[in-house]
Formats: structure tokens, sequence, C-alpha cells
């Protein structure tokens, strides 16, 4: 009889196994299904992504298309060999850096940035700050490699420093951009745009008759009380300005009239000896070499290679 019991008792058991063993079964089948769904959507590129084809039309004038592959093409001839040669001269630059243990620091670079604005504060229109500084990096780097070999004596760095002292007296430089048109009329058109939130960049490369600064929205780099190179009016009207705030309309020298952009006020300061010395080192070292030397002097070095060939 406890034989039997036990026997009638197993399936039982059994019963209560298949029970719970149900919703786990389902649970993995459910897994299973998403799985699969993801995996079919991995291996689909979605429409959106797909890359465009370069029949793709993207503009058209009087019907007749301007297709992507004609844009593209145009915009490498125009700008696509400086834009590629400074991206391999920057890396180049980075392996130069790494092959000869140079170090540039971020103070070596606010002091460039500070002479820059000085002397000439046009040098980097058109580029925002951070490529501004990766540009003087490069450069940094360049010269250390030219001039790790060469002695400088401090006493010419002395005699140096003591003959242009202003050089390092640096006055508060004003970044600015300008918009300049024909008439008053056409300026305070401007004026009124930009208070109702047209942007100023824009309005420049679209208004501006100043053809330099126009392309590059306006910008004409960092301005001071000295700078000679530029409108008096503007100069004097930018050095009042607080930063991101823009002018009423200004008359020029010439007959014509300008609305004046401050995005940035940089505070003057004075440098000593001891914070220069490394800078007019190189400078004096710079000047002991037979040629000037440019990136792609290093290119073989490193085995550079880029489409336009030698």
């Amino acid at each position: 009889m406890k034989y039997g019991r036990n026997l009638e008792a197993r399936p039982a058991s059994s019963q209560k196994r298949k029970l719970k063993t149900k919703p786990l079964l389902l649970l993995i089948a459910i897994l299973f299904a998403f799985n699969v769904l993801w995996f079919i959507g991995w291996l689909i590129p979605d429409a959106d992504k797909k890359p465009k084809q370069t029949g793709e039309e993207v503009a058209s004038v009087a019907g007749e298309p301007i297709t992507r592959e004609q844009w593209m093409t145009a915009m490498e001839a125009e700008i696509g060999r400086e834009t590629l040669l400074e991206l391999v001269n920057g890396k180049v630059m980075e392996a130069a850096a790494k092959q000869y243990a140079i170090d540039v620091s971020d103070q070596e670079i606010d002091l460039e940035v500070a002479l820059i604005r000085s002397v000439d504060g046009r040098s980097y229109t058109g580029l925002d700050i951070e490529k501004m500084r990766q540009k003087i990096r490069s450069n940094l780097i360049l010269e250390k490699v030219l001039t790790k070999d060469i002695v400088v004596e401090d006493d010419a760095i002395d005699e140096h420093y003591e003959e242009n002292t202003s050089l390092y007296n640096i006055s508060t430089a004003y970044r600015t951009a300008i918009i300049v048109v024909a008439t008053k009329d056409e300026a305070e058109q401007a004026v009124d745009e930009l208070s109702k939130g047209s942007s100023f960049d824009v309005l420049a490369k679209e208004r501006s008759t100043d053809l330099a600064s126009a392309s590059l929205g306006g910008d004409i780099g960092y301005i001071n009380m000295s700078t000679d190179a530029i409108d008096k009016n503007i100069v004097e009207v930018a050095i009042d300005m607080k930063p991101d705030s823009t002018s009423e309309v200004v008359a020029l020298s010439d007959g014509t009239y300008a609305i004046i952009h401050v995005s940035e006020v940089v505070e003057g300061q004075t440098f000593k000896l001891d914070d220069v010395k490394d800078h007019i080192k190189r400078e004096l070292a710079l000047e002991q070499l037979p040629q000037s030397v440019s990136p792609e002097a290093f290119w073989d070095d490193f085995d550079a290679k880029w489409f336009y060939g030698k």
C-alpha cells in the first residue's frame, strides 16, 4: 500500500512541475523573439541613416538642379586642399611632439594668444578660440622642434626684453565684427533686423560691402586702442563696448556706415621677463635658422600621405 501511494503521488508532482515550467518557457520564447527582431533591425539600416546619393538635388535654378556631388566638388575645390593640409600638418606636429618628448602647456598658449592679440589681432580671424589655440599649439611644437639644439645666451634674452618691453605690456583687446554698408538707411535697417533676432554673422555675409570681413561673418579679429589698420571710428566705438554687445549706426571716415559687434573683451596685462623668457629664447633661436621651415618638412619622417599626392 505504501508503494502504491507513492506511485499515485508521482503524477501530481509532475503536473505541478509542468505548471511551473509554462511561464518560464513563455518568457524564454518572448526573449528569443525579441532578440530575433533586434538582430533583423540591426541588419537592416534605418532609411534616415542611409548615405545620401551623390545625385541628390540640393538646389535648383530655373528648374536646373544642383546636385550634392556638384556642391561637394565645388567646396573641395574652394577650401578642400587647405583644410586637409591643416589637418595633416596638425597630426604631423602631434607626432613630432611625441617623438621628441616636447610639451606645450596651456600657459604657453595663453601667452602666445595674448601677444597675437596685441601685435597682430587679425592673424586668426574667422577662427573660434579653440581652433585658434590648436593652430598656436601646432606652431609652438614646430618652433620647439626646430630650436631644440640651438643655444641662446641669457644676456641676449635680457637685452631683447629691455629693448622690447612695450611688446609685453599688452592693452585690453576686443574681438570685433563689423557690417559695412553704403548708406545710413541700410545701416539702420540692419540694426532693426538685428534687434529682432537676426544673426550678425549672416547679415554680415549678406549685406557687408567690406568683402574681406564679410566672408568671415564680419570678423576683423582683436583690436585695441593702438590698432591703426582699422577705421579709427570703429576702434573708438569698440573700445567702449561690453562683451556680446552691438552698436548703433557708426559713420566711417570714407562716407560709409557700420554696425559693430564685440563678442569678447580680454583685459590687458603686463608680462615680466620670467613670464616671457622661453618665448624670447625661442624667437632668438629661430632667427639663427638659415630659412623658415614648415610642417611639410616633417612629412617623410612620419610617413604622411594625402589625397593630393606630392
